[in-house]
């Protein structure tokens, strides 16, 4: 019985691990080739031309996966950086479109930390009439595809005159229902008796989000954080419909082009677009796992 045992665990593990080795694979394999020259990556990857090129000539045309860079080279990233390899703007480099990107998500992600826990708290622990039939129908809108809602956020904006600015992916983006649902699920976990507490001490509700509400449901916060990020950081669909000008494209919607005009600096685009989600998620993967947990709370 035991061994059985020990053989299913040993099964398991090795599932486990060779799942995870498919799913670190691409990182690997990115940040490797990231590393090589641009003549390496031509000779490894050639593009369709290329690939047409060598048929006629009877030569291997195959892309050949490698790991290990011949030469250690950081040729791809000093392109990424110069301004005559921008694609769009040959008077900015690659580094203007990293910054769109930031200059969207976080006040996405800081506008949605206050409003959704001002709403948590309002929807977990105040009591008034239709408070949750409002919150079922709140919680409808994040149900719902986000394809239905993209064309009144459309009409929306260009009655706000916000189509072409970052306004117009901001603004949507600030009053997600997800983080919300989120929060609240952390909000009812707080006993009610801390808030009956500081009332009999004259506290009122602004004193109770900030000194009680606010530091308990800190990892679910951070959870948010990194589950926000990591929505809004690979968006694709508002920009490419809310934004005209190219040059105000974020790296999300830019990586594309790289990729397409030269594959090796696209290579080391990758790793700077995958660098701060990998970063935010390893400082704060415990809240997120915590968050998660917590996400299914009951009343």
């Amino acid at each position: 019985m035991k061994r059985n045992t020990l053989i299913r665990k040993w099964i398991l593990t090795v599932f486990l691990l060779l799942m995870a080795a498919m799913m670190v694979f691409p990182v690997v394999f990115t940040l490797s080739n990231s590393f090589m020259t641009e003549k390496e990556i031509s000779r490894h990857y050639p593009s369709e031309n290329e690939r047409h090129l060598d048929n006629n000539t009877g030569k291997d045309s195959f892309v050949h996966l490698k790991l290990i860079p011949e030469q250690f080279s950081f040729e791809q990233y000093k392109a990424f950086f110069d301004k005559k390899q921008s694609f769009i703007d040959k008077e900015q480099s690659n580094m203007k479109f990293y910054g769109n990107s930031v200059l969207m998500v976080f006040p996405i992600i800081l506008g949605q930390l206050i409003v959704a826990s001002l709403a948590a708290y309002v929807f977990g622990k105040l009591k008034f009439k239709g408070r949750d039939a409002l919150f079922l129908v709140y919680m409808v809108t994040m149900l719902m595809p986000f394809q239905v809602t993209l064309v009144p956020n459309y009409l929306i904006a260009d009655k706000l005159g916000l189509l072409n600015s970052f306004g117009a992916i901001i603004f949507p983006g600030i009053f997600g229902a997800f983080g919300v649902f989120m929060l609240r699920q952390f909000v009812m976990t707080i006993p009610y008796s801390y808030i009956e507490a500081a009332k009999i001490d004259g506290a009122g509700h602004f004193t109770i989000f900030m000194k009680i509400i606010l530091p308990l449901i800190r990892p679910g916060l951070a959870a948010l954080v990194v589950l926000l990020f990591a929505d809004y950081w690979n968006m694709v669909e508002q920009p490419l419909i809310f934004l005209d000008d190219p040059s105000k494209f974020p790296l999300s919607l830019y990586l594309s082009q790289i990729i397409q005009e030269t594959r090796g600096i696209g290579f080391a685009a990758s790793i700077l677009y995958m660098a701060p989600m990998l970063l935010i998620f390893g400082f704060a993967k415990k809240y997120l796992i915590k968050g998660i947990q917590l996400s299914g709370a009951k009343d």
